[in-house]
């Protein structure tokens, strides 16, 4: 498994206890990135997936709402809801990553943890994301 992607799989487990449980987690967060992973690489790039994506949470939210018409975030599944918000801040925020990227894993990590759905329903909302929200020269990358 490429160290990306296996640093999003730790990242979405985090951010999946994080919005059950809530903050009382972070506290966990470097134990359970080292019993996660001995790679430091691996370790790094969570770290930066987890934090940007709580730190922002509020407006990866918004943004979230904007382009899932229809949809209340609470009733999205955790972890699509998750794998999302992951995303969106890889899209708007991880300038170093070509957004085709960052949606075909986020695509994955939905097949792969959710619902048979998931993997559709991922892609047409971060699509959005990307026409509605990405610069040209960030869209121009994939």
């Amino acid at each position: 498994m490429r160290r990306r992607t296996k640093a999003r799989e730790i990242a979405l487990q985090f951010l999946y206890q994080l919005d059950l449980r809530g903050e009382s987690v972070l506290g966990d967060l470097g134990e359970f990135l080292g019993e996660s992973t001995k790679d430091p690489e691996v370790q790094e790039f969570s770290l930066r997936l987890v934090t940007g994506t709580k730190d922002l949470r509020p407006e990866l939210d918004v943004t979230l709402a904007k382009v899932a018409r229809n949809w209340d975030l609470r009733r999205m599944a955790t972890i699509d809801r998750n794998v999302l918000r992951m995303a969106i801040f890889e899209l708007l925020y991880c300038e170093d990553i070509p957004p085709k990227v960052s949606i075909n894993e986020a695509i994955e990590l939905g097949k792969k943890y959710s619902t048979v759905n998931s993997g559709a329903f991922i892609n047409g909302i971060l699509d959005r994301v990307k026409t509605e929200f990405l610069k040209p020269k960030q869209k121009a990358q994939g």
